[in-house]
């Protein structure tokens, strides 16, 4: 469900917006936020709640790794989109689970017109490391299907 009131949002976000993600803002297009879910101190699972405001993408990235690794996505609230280079975008809804191996390049983020929440686990693995790329363009970004 579309939501594009940051206070109905709210109420629906179950996991909370936390901070803004100001540490990794160079490498999003508009504002996300930040909840970190676990501590990794304690485990060697992380896990945070990720929120995009409306129009918000991260920017094409690849999470590497020597063996394992990768991500996945939870989507909990809102609607989004996620896209592996060269393959048509997915629609992203609350209950989608996304799995993204380690070595393929990609961006998530919300749709135009909605708030939009996922948690962001990292697989562990050996030798893991962030690649960061170049941004998700607006022309790429306004060929999304509504």
């Amino acid at each position: 469900m579309k939501i594009n009131s940051r206070e109905e949002f709210e109420k629906q976000n179950m996991f909370g917006m936390g901070q803004p993600n100001d540490a990794f803002a160079q490498f999003f297009i508009g504002q996300s936020f930040l909840n970190p879910l676990t501590d990794p101190k304690e485990t060697n699972v992380f896990l945070a709640n990720v929120t995009f405001e409306p129009g918000c993408r991260n920017n094409w990235h690849i999470h590497h790794a020597k063996s394992g690794g990768g991500q996945l996505l939870i989507c909990t609230a809102g609607e989004g989109w996620y896209q592996e280079e060269g393959k048509e975008a997915v629609s992203l809804v609350p209950g989608t689970v996304i799995t993204i191996p380690a070595e393929v390049k990609h961006w998530h983020g919300a749709k135009k017109d909605s708030w939009f929440s996922h948690i962001a686990v990292e697989v562990p693995g050996e030798e893991t490391s962030n690649e960061w790329c170049e941004p998700v363009s607006d022309e790429e970004y306004a060929k999304l299907p509504e």
